[in-house]
């Protein structure tokens, strides 16, 4: 008979053991409630194909950050943290990007200014945030800041999920895969590639029909997408 191997014990300590510290304070700390639709990206796929035809490369990731940007600037209650007692609303779109990194890691470092950047610009800062998180040259402040957050696990099969908070900023996107559906069409049936949007808020902050509002707001917004 062999003798069975010992289970590998991983210590929540470190960069590990802060973001598990930080995920169940937001869960204990903030009253929680995540809304979910579906968006047709076929406008942001006819985007990314026409801008690449101009030698612009930029990912769906990129133009959903744009329109994300775009809409927050409309629907200003969503971009902000909540403080003690006090809800704080900047004018400025602070956009905080999770990136998983090796080692069951995390990070969501601040795009500082994103409401006022072009969309290369956007690009090239997500890219910059991303190299720099890989080696930990993240500043205090890009780690620290940030007024709404975006979650993508495009690349996975994940569909919905239910981010958590990134306290204390007042609510966070999940975006998921994108999958063919079927819907109506000329009186048919048509095949659209939709992605799953996932809105996570603090509902101390923010109640569920705003917060619907947006998310109605962004999806169409990604469906009539314009450079």
């Amino acid at each position: 008979m062999t003798t069975p191997t010992p289970p590998r014990t991983v210590a929540l300590r470190g960069m590990r053991g802060m973001i598990a510290d930080k995920m169940a304070s937001s869960l204990r700390d903030a009253a929680q409630l995540t809304h979910h639709a579906r968006a047709d990206v076929s406008a942001l796929v006819r985007a990314k194909a026409a801008l690449a035809g101009g030698g612009v490369k930029v990912s769906i990731e990129d133009l959903l950050m744009a329109a994300l940007v775009r809409v927050l600037k409309q629907h200003p209650d969503l971009n902000g943290t909540l403080r003690e007692r006090e809800v704080v609303l900047p004018e400025a779109v602070d956009l905080c990007v999770a990136i998983a990194l090796p080692g069951n890691l995390l990070a969501a470092p601040a795009i500082f200014g994103a409401s006022d950047m072009t969309l290369p610009e956007l690009r090239a800062a997500r890219q910059d945030l991303a190299a720099r998180a890989k080696i930990n040259k993240l500043t205090v402040p890009e780690m620290t800041g940030g007024t709404f957050t975006i979650s993508n696990l495009g690349l996975s099969r994940v569909e919905f999920f239910t981010p958590i908070l990134n306290t204390p900023q007042i609510a966070i996107l999940g975006v998921g895969c994108v999958v063919d559906v079927a819907v109506p069409a000329d009186g048919g049936v048509a095949f659209r590639p939709m992605t799953g949007l996932s809105l996570t808020f603090d509902h101390r902050a923010v109640d569920g029909a705003p917060a619907a509002d947006f998310l109605t707001a962004l999806c169409v917004e990604i469906e009539g997408f314009v450079p």
